[in-house]
């Protein structure tokens, strides 16, 4: 069964006539002929009664309306992929994690909602394992995320560098560490640590440092908010290795010290950098890509986000409070 016998049954319901439903399509009367033939074949049951009038059998009657309804879902399915293509989708949804939530997506939400006034924006901050399972679930239609190669590897995944920023030591104010200009990781792997919660891509680059480093990682608490890892650590000896761009506010806190990972004298004299990064990347699927709007926030992405990224974790001035993407995604709506 083909949509186009069905198109051309009702269409001789419609007119009574097998040589006007012909016209109406703009086919000769032999195809509409050979259409309804092929529809009745598949059928087992013939649909009309030929006579100076195509009029419908019992069976055509009963098979109207099913018909009509299959024909009007084809062409409300393409109506709204034409639409989808022209970029009039309904909703647009991102998920990103703590710190590019906080200083890199709000001017690309802002430019977005002018550009797209009538797509409602969703964005949830989540860790990097959880965003990247949720898209390949289909869930949101974009994640910016620490790369986790074990789920972006699949061929319809699109993954776009898009920075990478070192990992620093976050402390109290009169931590024993931050004594030290920068700290060597014999005395970083000395002390316990407040790390992210499982399903964070943070955790697993820790974990997998200290793995390398042979060393043990004394984990005693896990949080996943940055406001809950500054109240904790200013509390006393607890430390965390957290990104630049989450320590911002803590930079300007007269109660927390930020350190850098420092370095030691290699076999052959020179310093072996020992320093600790992450990469932060854009992740979707091929086909998202070719609908306007998800194009046009990955391009704002790349052209807005980075420039704000960097004055944000250079001055005081311009560092965003996380709740400020919230309330300017709600503001687009």
């Amino acid at each position: 069964m083909r949509l186009e016998q069905l198109q051309a049954f009702l269409s001789v319901a419609e007119t009574g006539s097998f040589q006007q439903a012909a016209r109406k399509c703009g086919i000769t009367q032999s195809t509409i002929s050979r259409q309804i033939q092929g529809l009745e074949t598949d059928l087992g049951i013939p649909l009309f009664h030929r006579s100076t009038q195509a009029k419908l059998t019992v069976a055509g009657e009963r098979f109207l309306p099913r018909a009509q309804r299959i024909c009007q879902e084809w062409q409300n399915a393409s109506e709204e992929l034409a639409e989808l293509l022209a970029g009039k989708q309904p909703e647009l949804c991102v998920a990103a994690i703590h710190s590019v939530c906080a200083h890199y997506l709000p001017p690309v939400l802002q430019q977005f909602c002018r550009d797209y006034p009538q797509v409602q924006l969703r964005v949830t901050a989540l860790g990097s394992d959880r965003a990247l399972k949720v898209l390949k679930d289909g869930l949101i239609d974009l994640a910016i995320v620490m790369n986790n190669r074990f789920l972006t590897t699949s061929p319809e995944m699109v993954v776009e560098s898009l920075y990478q920023e070192p990992i620093e030591i976050l402390m109290a104010a009169g931590h024993p560490l931050a004594e030290y200009p920068q700290v060597s990781w014999s005395e970083l792997i000395r002390y316990p640590q407040v790390v992210f919660k499982d399903g964070y891509g943070m955790q697993r680059l820790v974990q997998e440092r200290f793995s390398r480093q042979g060393a043990t990682l004394q984990a005693v608490m896990e949080l996943n908010t940055l406001d809950a890892f500054r109240g904790v650590v200013r509390q006393g000896e607890l430390i965390a290795l957290l990104p630049q761009s989450a320590l911002v506010e803590a930079r300007f806190d007269p109660t927390l010290a930020v350190r850098p990972i420092g370095t030691k004298a290699g076999t052959s004299g020179l310093a072996e950098d020992l320093s600790l990064t992450r990469q932060v990347v854009l992740v979707t699927t091929r086909d998202r890509l070719k609908i306007p709007p998800i194009k046009h926030f990955c391009q704002l992405v790349r052209e807005l986000g980075l420039p704000q990224f960097a004055q944000a974790i250079q001055s005081s001035e311009t560092s965003i409070n996380p709740q400020s993407l919230y309330e300017l995604a709600h503001s687009c709506i």
